[in-house]
């Protein structure tokens, strides 16, 4: 049974506009919580707003990289929610501002009004990774448990969902070319975690209902291949498809190209990111740091994949199962 505020409090999402924000946003705006939802374009945010009651949830203009932007938003905050994270860096948005600075930023923002912390990062975070997502991502967890020793810090797997942008770009990519690419081989392993179960083990962070200064590894039921993924994928959409296996070399080169567009299918990081399993460690099962130990049990793939593939398939709903 869902629990009910009687008397709201204020939560700041930063990163609330986001694929996994908007999840998040609309299950604390169920629990009665007041959501102030910071982002750098808080007008490309009003799409939040009817996830609510009215004034329930409210956009707000934060950037990470503007320390007094962040200052603002956190003010009067009883919890505060860091959900800023990017896959490829552009512009001024450099994994090292954005993730590890960002991070540090919000965290003494909310330590300075004494609100609690609740940090999403990834699996994949590693200080010592090739890539300098995982590696900002280690970095920044370490500045928010030095900031904020009892901050709770939530690491999950790919997560998938209706706007995701790891299932929804293979689908979408399986309706124009003739093969997809296995990256190294395809054998990496991978763990997807649906987008309302992350959702959810957040508002139990903000309910105080995680242990404090813990991180926690969110995955879902299953553990596949990055082949099995797309096998899957194809197999819900209905289309036949090659599965070409791209070596790590010839990946990297493809990716230095690909890397120059202003949204790339692929950057050089991806694929070093792409070379260690993601997936819940042997630590964080026996610890019960994960969404079993929080009381949750994670939806498959399965269940959830067909709900929104469905478009990419070639009559869309009409599309009989036997079509290829």
């Amino acid at each position: 049974m869902t629990e009910i505020l009687q008397t709201p409090q204020i939560v700041t999402v930063f990163g609330g506009s986001g694929f996994v924000g908007r999840h998040v946003v609309r299950a604390l705006a169920k629990r009665g919580y007041l959501v102030r939802v910071a982002c750098r374009r808080p007008e490309l945010a009003n799409f939040l707003q009817p996830l609510g009651n009215v004034g329930q949830i409210q956009p707000i203009q934060a950037n990470v990289r503007v320390r007094w932007s962040v200052d603002r938003a956190v003010q009067g905050a009883t919890h505060v929610v860091n959900l800023v994270g990017i896959l490829h860096e552009a512009g001024r948005q450099k994994f090292s501002s954005v993730q590890e600075f960002g991070a540090h930023a919000i965290a003494e923002a909310a330590r300075s009004v004494g609100a609690q912390f609740t940090h999403v990062s990834a699996i994949g975070a590693d200080a010592h990774s090739e890539s300098l997502y995982a590696q900002t991502k280690a970095r920044a967890e370490k500045a928010v448990l030095h900031t904020l020793p009892d901050a709770v810090i939530l690491r999950p797997s790919i997560v998938f969902g209706p706007e995701d942008a790891f299932y929804n770009r293979f689908a979408n990519m399986a309706r124009f070319s003739p093969a997809l690419p296995l990256i190294g081989g395809g054998e990496t392993k991978l763990q997807p975690v649906f987008v309302g179960d992350v959702a959810e083990a957040v508002v139990r962070s903000v309910q105080g209902k995680l242990e404090a200064g813990k991180t926690y590894e969110l995955g879902g039921p299953d553990v596949r291949t990055f082949r099995e993924c797309l096998e899957q994928m194809l197999e819900i959409t209905g289309r036949k498809r090659l599965l070409v296996v791209l070596p790590w070399s010839l990946a990297n080169l493809k990716a230095s190209i690909l890397q120059l567009l202003p949204n790339p299918l692929l950057t050089k990081d991806q694929v070093a990111l792409l070379k260690t399993h993601n997936v819940v460690s042997g630590h964080a099962i026996k610890a019960g740091l994960t969404l079993d130990g929080m009381g949750l049990e994670p939806r498959s793939t399965a269940a959830i994949l067909p709900s929104y593939l469905w478009r990419y398939r070639l009559a869309g709903q009409f599309t009989q199962k036997t079509e290829a």
